[in-house]
Formats: structure tokens, sequence, C-alpha cells
């Protein structure tokens, strides 16, 4: 069953400006569900249902349309995330390459399982088919930068970093 979070706090009046803010930077046609599913993930790091719900009613899409195109696509996340979303590549290459061991690494590390985010909200952690950088196995991305040829101190001492804010 999918989980459904909303945004805590934010009053009717809060989420109805926010909906128009979106809908007119993006437009309010059907055609534009996907950017504006992508615009207030862009902003929450997840699609709360609330936002969606007023968006829906601020472009006049059915709710309906809109989480049928947010299901049906893997982008979209329907709880929050960490500060710090870390991809493990488990392509071919990285696959080889030991992407099974850095994934068992990271998640005794952080204390998470796959699609999990750590209690202070840091991290959370997915597997993906491939970033496209087979060269470079085994490989992570945090946030838009790469890590490459990993073993279990680089991990770790890269996660330290992030922990420590210098990252």
């Amino acid at each position: 069953m999918l989980e459904l979070h909303n945004l805590a706090g934010v009053d009717g009046d809060a989420l109805a400006a926010g909906a128009r803010e979106i809908t007119g930077r993006i437009g309010q046609n059907p055609e534009y569900a996907i950017p504006l599913l992508q615009e207030i993930q862009r902003r929450h790091t997840y699609l709360p249902k609330n936002l969606v719900e007023a968006v829906s009613a601020e472009a006049g899409i059915p709710v309906s349309t809109l989480f049928g195109v947010a299901t049906f696509y893997s982008q979209f996340r329907f709880k929050p995330q960490g500060k710090h979303l870390i991809r493990i590549c488990h392509g071919t290459a990285c696959h080889v390459a030991g992407a099974d061991i850095i994934s068992t690494v990271l998640t005794q590390e952080l204390g998470i399982e796959e699609g999990g985010t750590t209690p202070d909200n840091l991290f959370s952690f997915e597997k993906v088919a491939c970033l496209g950088c087979c060269a470079l196995a085994p490989v992570m991305m945090i946030g838009d930068k790469i890590y490459a040829k990993l073993s279990s101190s680089k991990i770790k001492s890269v996660l330290k970093e992030y922990k420590n804010g210098a990252a």
C-alpha cells in the first residue's frame, strides 16, 4: 500500500499559495503533470499529499491523474527524503566490481536499508540500475557528485565528511 505523507504544520492558505506559485511557474494543463510533480518534489524532496491535492485543485487536473502519473514513474517519491540522497549503482560493471559489498557497508554504516532514510534525515539510500560510469566501478552518487572505485574504507571516509558537514 502506498504511504502518503503531508507537509506537517502547513495551513490551507499556505498550501494554496504554494500551489498557485507552482502552477504559475509551470502551467495548468494536464500535459504539465510531470513538470508540476517534478517541481513539487524539487522543492520538498518528495510529493506531499496535501500539496499535490492543492496543485490539482489550482490547475484543474484531477488528483487521480497526478497520483497516477506519480505512481507510474519511479523518479517520484511519496515520503520525505534525507538531505543527501545516496545512489549505489548496481549495473553490470558495478555488480561485478562489488556493488553488493558497497551496499552492505553503506547499510551498516547508516543503519538503514535500501529505500530508507536515517532518523536524523541526513541520508536516504537507494540502489539504481546504472549511473553511466562503468569504467569507474563500483560507484555511488551523493546528490550530483560521483564517488568512484569504491572500497569499504572509502565509503566510510566519504560518509564521515558528510556527517561532519565538510562535503
